[in-house]
């Protein structure tokens, strides 16, 4: 069971090529960046977590230059969006920023994808959020199209081009792994009928049984005619408990994530400390 951190990154907080040098030292398996593009002054949406929004999700950078400047300063660390809001990006300006970071990084970025739960932020992109996962299945197709064909089209209800060239393409193939985030039932649907693997959250695991819910997510790959060994699952925001942690493992899942907070250098490496000894831990 591979193991990373997730961190929105700011001004204040301990900075990306830093963190991703701490992270490859100590073995661990992936650095992951959040996506928001703003904070709309409008409240549609509840924060999922109740109260304000938290101030990273004004603050944060963005996450393919995040992730550009972990991947400069490492050679085997894997990055990662999680997740990348797609309802609030061009396709085809986004298959190139794709395939020059994982060019750039030499076949090792992971591309977690969401569709977004922030009304407000979705439709200031021009996105009706109603249609927003229709959209998003709509561009991780086109995406896919630029990717794989050296002369490629696509012509759906929202995503519409002729025949074009994007020569840039990823190292990894056909392409990196379309990593879907969300909870399940529905984004557990996505993920199985344009994903490479599934991202859901511990916490929102944990209400109904982790273990119950990844064994009907396999259940459900397997209906539809995917082996679920070609799904791996990534559980983000696990807490640093080594009996749930082995647990995971006995479950198979294929990597945790665990959350940092954005705070500067001298806060984050007492965390880090506590999950490297959990790691070796894990490890036997």
């Amino acid at each position: 069971m591979h193991i990373g951190a997730v961190m929105f990154f700011t001004s204040a907080s301990m900075q990306p090529a830093p963190l991703a040098r701490e992270l490859e030292q100590r073995g661990f398996e992936s650095l992951w960046v959040p996506e928001h593009t703003h904070v709309p002054q409008s409240r549609v949406t509840p924060f999922p977590s109740g109260g304000a929004m938290l101030r990273p999700y004004y603050d944060i950078y963005d996450p393919f230059l995040a992730l550009n400047t972990a991947a400069a300063v490492t050679s085997t660390l894997k990055i990662g969006t999680g997740i990348a809001l797609l309802t609030q990006r061009d396709p085809i300006v986004t298959a190139k920023m794709v395939s020059t970071i994982d060019r750039l990084s030499n076949g090792r970025f992971l591309f977690g994808v969401g569709n977004g739960w922030n009304q407000d932020e979705v439709e200031n992109h021009g996105t009706v959020f109603k249609s927003r996962h229709k959209l998003a299945r709509e561009r991780v197709e086109a995406m896919k199209a630029i990717w794989m064909n050296e002369i490629s089209e696509y012509h759906g209800e929202f995503v519409n081009f002729d025949p074009m060239e994007q020569g840039v393409k990823p190292v990894q193939k056909p392409h990196p792994p379309i990593i879907v985030g969300g909870a399940y039932p529905y984004a557990a649907r996505r993920a199985i009928a344009y994903g490479d693997g599934w991202i859901p959250r511990a916490d929102r695991l944990a209400k109904d049984g982790v273990g119950v819910l990844i064994e009907q997510f396999r259940v459900m790959a397997k209906e539809a005619g995917r082996d679920p060994a070609s799904l791996p699952i990534t559980i983000f925001r696990t807490p640093d408990n080594v009996e749930q942690l082995r647990f995971c493992q006995e479950i198979g899942i294929d990597r945790i994530v665990f959350s940092l907070p954005a705070e500067p250098e001298e806060a984050i490496m007492p965390i880090l400390d506590r999950w490297t000894a959990l790691k070796k831990e894990l490890e036997g």
